[in-house]
């Protein structure tokens, strides 16, 4: 099966700012492809160059098959972007959005008011169709975004950053909403720098730092690329916390973490055999455990393990701010 998304060698500099440098993924039809990584990583610039709004310095990307570049017309046709911010109009009500977005691409009258009556019920906002959007919660105005990029029918959705701001409830919603996109066979491509959300949602994670792409694969294989696992144990009674410690270092050969407010003792372990171990060796000495559990690592975990530092560090080779106004700017003259 062909990519839908195929990226390779993609580089792009604003003036000492190298945003991309060398970047390559793909994503199949039907699935989720996030880039991951923190501010100024270069996933927004990504986006960008596949949606058309700036040319690469280097390298080439394709939509279903069309060059990005050359046939530019091609895969606007096909595509729609939805930003970090919901870009719907506030005095308009919902139905009066996603009306005039069909108006504007060309459907007529009654075509555009049965799209959006189809796509508000589609998103669950029928009940709100006649309310001025400025009346919304974030999730709905997120939920009336997402519904605004699918009046065209596009193949490929690139979502930036969607859930930024949103409180838990309205992520959950709009981590839905991409779930069913997926099954009606539609390839989105997710930037994020939450780890949780590309853990949840991804069929495929590209992780993204200072322009490169410095790993790849689902969530499992890049959690095992780490070849550890973490041991959490916490004794009913927190007092024998540093019984429970002393086992876990004799059964990892790793110093634990101990939490003396809970009693929660934590150690890398190579070998899962380690839990059973474990559990008879409580047993033995009458130990009760409130919490056990041997997990993966986390995407943090794993992030931090390919780039020396977490995924929410600021401190990177490029300001976002500063890509952003570059973008725009580029955008304007190469559109």
């Amino acid at each position: 099966m062909s990519a839908v998304i195929e990226a390779a060698g993609l580089e792009k500099r604003f003036g000492e700012t190298q945003a991309l440098a060398g970047a390559g993924f793909s994503a199949e039809k039907g699935t989720v492809l996030a880039l991951l990584g923190p501010n100024g990583a270069g996933k927004t610039t990504a986006v960008r160059v596949l949606s058309t709004l700036l040319k690469p310095d280097g390298g080439a990307a394709r939509i279903c098959g069309y060059d990005v570049v050359h046939e530019a017309v091609q895969v606007r046709q096909l595509i729609a972007l939805t930003g970090q911010y919901a870009s719907v109009d506030d005095e308009l009500t919902g139905s009066e959005n996603l009306v005039m977005i069909g108006r504007l691409l060309g459907l007529g009258r009654a075509q555009a008011k049965d799209k959006a009556r189809e796509l508000l019920a589609r998103f669950g906002l029928t009940d709100a169709a006649k309310r001025a959007t400025k009346t919304y919660s974030g999730g709905m105005r997120r939920r009336l975004d997402l519904a605004a990029s699918l009046v065209g029918d596009p193949q490929v959705i690139f979502l930036d950053e969607p859930t930024t701001g949103l409180d838990p409830r309205a992520r959950n919603q709009v981590w839905d909403t991409v779930r069913g996109l997926t099954a009606n066979g539609v390839t989105v491509l997710l930037t994020t720098q939450y780890l949780e959300e590309a853990d949840e949602l991804a069929d495929h994670i590209a992780v993204i730092d200072r322009g490169r792409v410095v790993a790849s694969g689902t969530a499992s294989e890049l959690k095992a690329t780490t070849g550890k696992q973490t041991i959490e144990v916490r004794p009913a009674d927190r007092f024998r916390a540093p019984e429970v410690a002393e086992l876990v270092t004799r059964l990892t050969g790793e110093t634990p973490e101990v939490r003396t407010e809970t009693g929660l003792v934590t150690a890398t372990a190579v070998d899962p055999a380690v839990l059973s171990e474990l559990v008879q060796q409580l047993g033995q000495r009458g130990i009760v455990a409130a919490e056990l559990a041997l997990r993966l690592p986390s995407l943090d975990e794993v992030f931090l393990a390919l780039t020396g530092h977490s995924a929410d560090d600021q401190n990177v080779n490029e300001d976002e701010n500063h890509e952003s106004s570059e973008e725009l700017a580029d955008a304007g003259r190469t559109a």
